[in-house]
């Protein structure tokens, strides 16, 4: 994979189509089921997070919150500690709250693209679709950009097996 100047990898081929309006869904390039599972399992495996029902999702979209941060919060907390949610296996894109820089960055590389409510003031530019993983891959980019996520929102910045979380550094 290309990597753009702060070392993100460039995501291959064109971005996916996606509704403009409410729900916010992507419609095409869905990732397997199989890795939607994988990526959700990886992000409800980080420390302090639960699994819930997302407040302003779909049904059958599984929410991820973090009740108790453990560092300092990069983000406000806009949903009640819901930091991000993934849709069904027939959308697969996740939802997530990022640092605007963050939020640009992914966006320039064509792995993420704003919340549809951004463009209308209603959600502030840190809210991203960040689209399904299509093979191990991006899988692996994903889960990281998932685990930045979660330290925006003040999760631990190290997992229960003692790895540092989050995109490497250039």
């Amino acid at each position: 994979m290309d990597t753009t100047q702060t070392g993100l990898p460039v995501r291959r081929g064109p971005r996916p189509r996606a509704t403009t309006t409410n729900p916010h869904v992507q419609l095409d390039q869905n990732a397997p089921a199989e890795l939607q599972d994988r990526l959700r399992d990886h992000a409800l495996s980080l420390p302090g997070v639960r699994r819930g029902v997302s407040t302003v999702s779909v049904p059958g979209t599984v929410a991820f919150f973090l009740d108790t941060p453990t560092e300092r919060p990069a983000v406000p907390d806009i949903l009640g500690g819901e930091w991000g949610h993934i849709h069904p296996h027939t959308d697969g894109s996740l939802h997530l709250h990022v640092p605007s820089t963050l939020a640009d960055d992914l966006i320039a590389a064509g792995w993420a693209e704003y919340h549809s409510l951004v463009s209308r003031g209603i959600l502030p530019p840190i809210v991203i679709m960040l689209y399904g993983p299509r093979d191990e891959a991006e899988l692996a980019v994903c889960s990281s950009i998932v685990e930045e996520a979660y330290l925006a929102a003040g999760g631990s910045r190290v997992d229960r097996a003692g790895r540092t979380l989050g995109l490497p550094t250039p």
